[in-house]
């Protein structure tokens, strides 16, 4: 028998408390308030740019890579895969059942995929020290540098792609240094070169690399690194150990940043590669330009946009990879 203290009332049971409570109706649509229920019309504005703007033209161009080309550009309403075919594969002008490697376009594939990988790499390279410059700046100069890395975005691409141009043609600021100084007599060809299109790339997109990578670093907490020192490590182990993998996200969200522009771009291939030097984004407007062969240039836009989204995954899976490492 449980004992209770003179002059103090039991207590009922908890059993009891709750079933003397009036029972709460379940939640239902009817009981919200009826502007809650039509909150998803604020959506409709973007979801209708999205399927016109974007979904759209990408179903447009899915659908023209399955048909046959027209007779003077556009596309014949006949189903067809030879523009799939096409870009991996030719066929000999005299006997088409002979099939052949598409060395072209094999060749194109690989310079836009290498020249945006050493883009990529180059503006890392420069990038990190940069952005590292910034932000280890008092917090009231930062954000003149900052405003400074910016400067090149008030420019046009093209303009700033020609003033490229003037700097390394043949007549241009570096071959006139190098030859009045008496170091080379004749000019040196980097123009229509990859080199050209790989110095052009890197100078527009370096900005692109350096605001994540300075982003990543604005949070790297400074006591990690005297830490480091303390326990009497070198400045290449604690560069290794504590800053890279603490801003690994800033660099792989730049690489991001960089090479998928970099993989399409159009402009300065064109200016400092010439026509000999194209990348993906030069043959796409070839076909649909010059070589009137719709079809081809939907496909090719296509594999470009697959070769896109295989980067992403690959970015996605090491970000959960990380995630995964720092939970476990």
């Amino acid at each position: 028998m449980a004992l209770t203290e003179p002059g103090v009332a039991k207590r009922p049971p908890r059993e009891a408390v709750l079933a003397d409570l009036p029972e709460k109706p379940p939640e239902t649509l009817t009981d919200k308030p009826a502007s809650h229920r039509w909150n998803w019309l604020l959506c409709a504005p973007a979801l209708a740019i999205l399927v016109l703007a974007a979904s759209g033209p990408l179903l447009i161009v899915a659908v023209y890579s399955f048909l046959a080309p027209g007779s003077f550009g556009g596309v014949s309403w006949q189903f067809s895969t030879e523009g799939w075919f096409r870009v991996f594969f030719s066929r000999d002008i005299f006997e088409p059942e002979i099939v052949s490697l598409n060395a072209a376009h094999a060749t194109i594939f690989w310079r836009s995929i290498s020249l945006a990988f050493q883009t990529t790499v180059i503006c890392a390279i420069l990038g990190f020290p940069t952005a590292w410059f910034i932000a280890t700046r008092p917090q009231g100069s930062r954000e003149i540098w900052l405003f400074l890395i910016t400067i090149p975005f008030w420019t046009n691409l093209l303009i700033r792609t020609f003033a490229i141009q003037e700097v390394i043609r043949n007549q241009g600021l570096i071959n006139t240094i190098f030859i009045r100084t008496g170091i080379i007599d004749a000019p040196i060809q980097m123009m229509y070169t990859d080199f050209a299109i790989l110095l052009g790339m890197a100078y527009v997109f370096l900005p692109l690399m350096v605001l994540p990578l300075f982003a990543a670093m604005d949070k790297l907490d400074m006591r990690l690194l005297e830490a480091g020192y303390d326990l009497y490590a070198s400045r290449w182990q604690v560069l290794k150990e504590i800053v890279f993998p603490l801003v690994k996200p800033g660099f792989i969200a730049g690489s991001i940043l960089v090479f998928i522009p970099a993989i399409g771009a159009y402009v300065t291939p064109r200016l400092l590669g010439g026509g000999r030097n194209m990348m993906l984004g030069n043959l796409i407007e070839l076909q649909f330009g010059q070589g009137r062969n719709w079809p081809l240039g939907a496909a090719l836009a296509l594999t470009l946009l697959i070769i896109v989204l295989a980067a992403l995954i690959a970015y996605i899976r090491v970000i959960n990879r990380d995630e995964g490492r720092q939970n476990g």
